[in-house]
Parts: C-alpha cells; sequence; structure tokens
C-alpha cells in the first residue's frame, strides 16, 4: 500500500502534531503534579488533581491515540515500513506502551479526583507522588520516540533486508523482462530494416539491369 502524496503529507502533519501535542500535554500533567506536592494552598492542591481526570480524557488519550493510529498509517503508506527499521519497531513498541499504560492510568486519575473532591479527606492524604513519577516516565519514552524519528538509527531488522532483497529480486526480474521484450522488439525493428533495404537494393538492382545494357563480370 502506498499514499498519494496529499495523503502522505495529511498523515505526516498528523503524526507530527500529535506527537509533539502529546509531549506538551506531558509536559503539563508533571507541572500539575508538582504543584499537587509542592502547593501550600488546599485549594490548589485539590483543584490540581479535580483537574487530572477530565484533562486526561480531553488531551492526553485523543493525542495518544492520534499518535498511534497516523503512525501505523504513516509506516504502511511509505517504504519505512511497520517492522522492516529497528527504529520504527521501537517508536512502535514505546507508543503502544505509552498508550496502554495511559489508559490503564485512568482509572487513578479518577480515583485521586474522587479523594480531592472529599472535603473531609485532609490535605496529607490527598498528595499522591504517582501522577509526577509516571509524567516523568511518560516523558523520558516520548522523547526517546521523538529522537528515534529524527535520527532513525540501528538500521534494518532482519525481515527489512529480506524484504529487501525479495523486491530487488523482483525490479531485477522486471527490468530483464522489460529489456528482454525491448530487445525483442529492437530485433524485430532491425530485421524490418534490413529485409527493407535488401528489398530496396534488389529493386534498385533490378531498375538498372532494365534501363542499362546488363550486368558484366
Amino acid at each position: 500500500m502506498a499514499f498519494a502524496p496529499s495523503a502522505r503529507r495529511f498523515t505526516l502533519t498528523t503524526h507530527v502534531t500529535s506527537s509533539v501535542g502529546w509531549v506538551g500535554a506531558v509536559v503539563v500533567f508533571l507541572a500539575l503534579a508538582v504543584i499537587g506536592l509542592t502547593s501550600k494552598n488546599e485549594a490548589t492542591v485539590r483543584g490540581a488533581y479535580l483537574v487530572m481526570a477530565p484533562a486526561a480524557w480531553f488531551v492526553l488519550v485523543p493525542l495518544a491515540h492520534a499518535s498511534l493510529f497516523s503512525g501505523i498509517a504513516l509506516s504502511l503508506g511509505t517504504p519505512w515500513g511497520l517492522i522492516r527499521h529497528y527504529w520504527v519497531a521501537t517508536k512502535l513498541v514505546i507508543t503502544v506502551f505509552s498508550t496502554v499504560i495511559l489508559m490503564i492510568y485512568m482509572a487513578t486519575f479518577r480515583q485521586m479526583a474522587g479523594i480531592a473532591a472529599d472535603p473531609v479527606v485532609e490535605l496529607g492524604l490527598i498528595r499522591n507522588p504517582s501522577p509526577m513519577v509516571h509524567a516523568i516516565l511518560a516523558l523520558a519514552l516520548l522523547l526517546i520516540a521523538t529522537a528515534l524519528g529524527i535520527y532513525k538509527p540501528f538500521g534494518m531488522t532482519a525481515y527489512g533486508r529480506r524484504r529487501r532483497d525479495e523486491e530487488a529480486g523482483r525490479d531485477l526480474s522486471t527490468a530483464l523482462a522489460n529489456g528482454m521484450a525491448d530487445g525483442r522488439e529492437a530485433g524485430k525493428n532491425t530485421s524490418r530494416w534490413l529485409l527493407a533495404l535488401v528489398a530496396l537494393g534488389i529493386l534498385l538492382v533490378a531498375f538498372l539491369h532494365f534501363l542499362g545494357p546488363g550486368f558484366r563480370h
């Protein structure tokens, strides 16, 4: 499957935008987690944990899925392939892992929001280092995935090399077949020209013979 240029540009734009947006959203969540742990204002602490759950649903989750699916589509629609290069396969594993962990962690966001919304719970029980730890790990993974997309290290996988050799063999066979067909066609054209020249020569000799006194030894 190969994308048309316009479809490829649209998919690439979607992937880059969603991936960069995902990194930015994780940075914001890291800031909220730090505020929740360090702020002296009770309302600010409760608000930080209350806003994490809806913000994650409306920002993190859509960006994560957009980055994942646009990346898969982009890989399948271009010569890079999905598992032909180590950097693409590694980036795919990181993106899938991060998305799955995010979806699992959504239950924790809801739990923290419920605790923060309870006015009876004291401030020390509301503070939770878990969002900060997860945000730092997520940011590190996403930055690694970004670096992989820029530097494209490690070369091709064994599957990628095998597919490349198969495609090169098919291209060579096609080129040879086309060359043989062209050669046959050229041979046919050459034969036609030779026959035409011979016939023209015979006609010219015959014409001169009838006009002149005849052939002499």
